[in-house]
């Protein structure tokens, strides 16, 4: 995955609350296993009407979302399934972090293994955020805070090692590859053998 120090983007508001994976992406498009593609298949429910036009009114379709790589969502988003393709989806939309109030444990946990980054808010800030789309807000996984166009700042939880993960652009696998030699000589050098 990419690394992710910090980045700034306009956002894009989808305020619906408890929006779940298969909302995200529709189970009929968990037939890969690979990452590349599923953006088509984002909010595919919501995004095209059954002709497969899409459909204007949805916030992702509107010309100002193009290029949009924060969504603000409502609160507790990616409930429901354990699907990883929700946050590949999202990824490979364009989506770099997820703002919201509430975000899903297991959708949080895919997100940081993937690179996608889950930004939980206060209260106020989220409002202000519902209410300003397509503001240019900054998000700084070093510092674990996002930062408004109207000067304030919001911090934002998230744990050290997947800080660490973020900003290295490793996941837990390459980070345990990233110790292979130090595994290497403890294995040499224990004093017992199995």
């Amino acid at each position: 995955m990419d690394k992710i120090t910090r980045f700034s983007s306009c956002t894009v508001v989808l305020p619906g609350t408890d929006i779940d994976t298969d909302q995200i992406v529709p189970a009929r498009f968990l037939t890969t296993t690979t990452r590349k593609g599923l953006g088509k298949a984002l909010f595919a429910d919501w995004r095209f009407d059954k002709s497969g036009a899409l459909i204007p009114e949805f916030p992702l379709n509107a010309a100002t979302a193009a290029g949009c790589e924060i969504l603000v969502a409502g609160n507790n988003f990616g409930c429901g399934s354990s699907r990883e393709h929700a946050p590949w989806a999202l990824i490979d939309f364009g989506i770099r972090a997820v703002i919201s109030t509430g975000i899903a444990d297991i959708f949080r946990n895919n997100s940081l293994k993937n690179g996608l980054v889950p930004v939980i808010v206060d209260g106020a800030t989220h409002r202000w955020l519902l209410e300003h789309p397509g503001a240019e807000v900054v998000v700084d996984v070093g510092e674990r805070r996002i930062e408004l166009p109207d000067g304030r700042a919001a911090t934002f939880p998230l744990d050290a090692f997947a800080r660490y993960c973020l900003m290295n652009g490793v996941d837990q696998l390459g980070y345990l590859l990233q110790q292979t030699g130090a595994i290497t000589e403890f294995e040499r050098n224990r004093p017992w053998k199995p």
